[in-house]
């Protein structure tokens, strides 16, 4: 249940519970409700907590705070990942003018001390750029994390949606822990264009987001893509004895880069049905009936 993501890199769960939803842009959760589900996914061993700064329009991390303030033996067996860089127009940033990316050092910094405050920690176990900009200054973040690292504010740093191309060039200023990327059945880019090549190469382990393409495979109506996908995930779990979400996950996981996957419900038996899907070995040639399901042809 315990993975080190890279070599001197955080021990996170191997899966990963995503908070994007647990505010207002999802579930609204209460603050009780909050930490119940926190108590809860400690208690089967999920640790590691997914977070960006402009969740819920700014508002989730500090939902998350106020769920473990002043549970100093909660939050020390817990690791806390955010994001930043991305800037939203929202009446909690008013100043904000336009949808845009910032991540010069002085606005990183700000924002490390803003999620440092919303999260009732001292700490941040892996801080992610959440979106690379074109006016990525490589020297400039490499100087600002190593400062934020020395003050002993972030343990670790990773980056989100980058390209293998910019991934590699950052990395060449400063390590990278990770690359946290859209993957599923329904997004399979990332097996493809090298993300999930250079993260075996670097020996880092990809962390993959929308891994049931948020909840697609579950519509009432499914897309003619998604149906294709349904009716083999379908036997497979009739055969496993699994439901179709640990069929999905374990597709996920079987990939030899060691994707970690972020589960982003608020059920926590959701999240439990996630970490049962660790016990299902598909075969190779299972993998490829989901993969030809999804591109409508056989593989070349």
């Amino acid at each position: 249940m315990k993975v080190e993501i890279s070599k001197n890199g955080p021990v996170f769960s191997r899966i990963v519970a995503g908070c994007m939803n647990w505010g207002t842009w999802g579930a609204n959760l209460a603050v009780n409700q909050v930490q119940k589900l926190i108590e809860d996914c400690m208690a089967i061993n999920v640790t590691t907590f997914d977070h960006a700064d402009i969740y819920g329009h700014y508002t989730t991390e500090e939902l998350f705070g106020n769920a473990i303030k002043g549970k100093s033996s909660l939050r020390d067996k817990m690791q806390l990942v955010t994001k930043c860089g991305i800037k939203l127009e929202s009446s909690n940033r008013p100043k904000n003018q336009i949808k845009s990316y910032n991540i010069s050092a002085d606005y990183m910094t700000k924002s490390v001390e803003q999620s440092l405050n919303n999260l009732q920690t001292d700490y941040i176990d892996l801080l992610l750029i959440h979106r690379p900009s074109p006016l990525l200054n490589p020297e400039e973040i490499a100087e600002v994390i190593s400062k934020l690292k020395d003050q002993g504010k972030v343990l670790h740093f990773g980056v989100s949606n980058f390209t293998t191309t910019q991934f590699d060039m950052l990395h060449s200023f400063i390590p990278l822990q990770t690359n946290q990327v859209e993957i599923s059945p329904l997004h399979l880019e990332p097996f493809v264009d090298g993300t999930l090549d250079q993260c075996i190469t670097k020996s880092v382990k990809p962390m993959g987001y929308s891994t049931l393409a948020g909840g697609r495979f579950f519509a009432k109506e499914p897309e003619e893509r998604v149906a294709s996908i349904n009716v083999v995930v379908d036997q497979l779990a009739k055969q496993y004895e699994a439901t179709a979400d640990q069929i999905l996950t374990s597709w996920i996981i079987k990939h030899p880069s060691g994707i970690l996957p972020i589960i982003g419900s608020t059920k926590i038996d959701r999240i439990y049905s996630a970490i049962q899907s660790l016990k299902i070995e598909i075969t190779d040639e299972e993998w490829f009936m989901i993969w030809e399901a999804s591109t409508g042809e056989e593989v070349a």
